[in-house]
C-alpha cells in the first residue's frame, strides 16, 4: 500500500509498469537496456481513490489521460529502471495529492466607491491629455 495522505492510499496491484527504451542519458546502455518506465493507473476503476477526487485527478491528468480513464506517466529522467520507477510513483503521488487538496471557495467582490471614483478620474485625466494633443484647424492658418 502506497500512502498518499491519511485516509488515501493506493494498492500497488493497481499500478502497471512497462519498461521501454529511452533516449537521453545512459551511454552505451541506451540502445540495449529498457530503462524508461511507463506507469499506468486506472483512475475510473480504482477502488483506492475516493469518488470526489477522481474528476479533479482526471482534469489534472490532461493529455496524460486516455479515453478509457487510464493515467499514463512516463519517467526517463534517470539511467536506471529502479530510479525511474520511483520517480514515476512519486509523480503519481504528487498528482493525487494535488487533486485531493480542496480549493477554497471564491466569493465575488465589488469595487469600493473610492476606487470607482479614482478610476473614473484617471480616465478623465487621460482623456484631457489626449484632447490637448489634437491640433485644431485654427492652428493651421
Amino acid at each position: 500500500m502506497i500512502e498518499i495522505r491519511p485516509g488515501i492510499g493506493i494498492d500497488e496491484n493497481e499500478l502497471q509498469f512497462t519498461f521501454i527504451r529511452a533516449a537521453g542519458p545512459g551511454g552505451q546502455n541506451v540502445n540495449k537496456v529498457s530503462t524508461s518506465v511507463q506507469l499506468r493507473f486506472d483512475v475510473l476503476h480504482s477502488s483506492s481513490i475516493p469518488d470526489e477526487i477522481k474528476p479533479r485527478l482526471i482534469q489534472l491528468g490532461g493529455s496524460r489521460m486516455t479515453d478509457d480513464g487510464i493515467l499514463i506517466i512516463e519517467a526517463r529522467r534517470y539511467r536506471t529502471q529502479d530510479q525511474n520507477r520511483t520517480d514515476a510513483v512519486q509523480r503519481l503521488i504528487t498528482l493525487i495529492q494535488k487533486a485531493a487538496k480542496q480549493e477554497a471557495p471564491r466569493f465575488s467582490t465589488h469595487p469600493t466607491r473610492a476606487s470607482q471614483i479614482k478610476r473614473v478620474d484617471s480616465k478623465k485625466k487621460r482623456g484631457v491629455i489626449k484632447r490637448n494633443r489634437k491640433s485644431s484647424p485654427i492652428d493651421w492658418e
